[in-house]
């Protein structure tokens, strides 16, 4: 296990934080719009927990290709480590270090600024500058 280090100022020296440590659970929710997500960690190490711990995860950290997100409810393997707000994953993979399988792609809903309807962009369509 790697050991992480801070140093509080620049005369002190280094403190040990917290050593990386491993888990596996599932992942609680997953918000697409802005890349986060909490996990529920039930497994720490090969210790089974008596309650739960929420873990925070960012999209950065997850282990997949293309658009990185955590499905409601997927199981998930997971390094974390302790920062001043709480646990946070510094990686994310599927069972068995497989790639996670995450949700799709949310659908941009942007309006036409020419017409107003919501299904497409002005260019798009082949028409000239509609009145406003």
């Amino acid at each position: 296990m790697a050991a992480v280090f801070h140093q509080q100022s620049a005369g002190e020296e280094l403190v040990r934080v917290s050593p990386t440590q491993y888990g596996s659970g599932t992942c609680k929710w997953f918000n697409t719009r802005l890349g986060f997500s909490f996990l529920t960690m039930t497994t720490m190490g090969s210790m089974n927990l008596d309650s739960p711990i929420e873990v925070f995860v960012h999209q950065d950290k997850i282990h997949m290709k293309g658009f990185r997100s955590l499905k409601d409810g997927e199981a998930v393997q997971f390094a974390f480590m302790e920062s001043p707000e709480g646990l946070e994953c510094i990686w994310v993979t599927g069972p068995g270090g497989a790639y996670c399988i995450g949700k799709k792609k949310p659908q941009r809903k942007d309006k036409c600024y020419n017409c107003g309807e919501w299904s497409h962009h002005a260019k798009e369509r082949k028409l000239p500058p509609q009145p406003k």
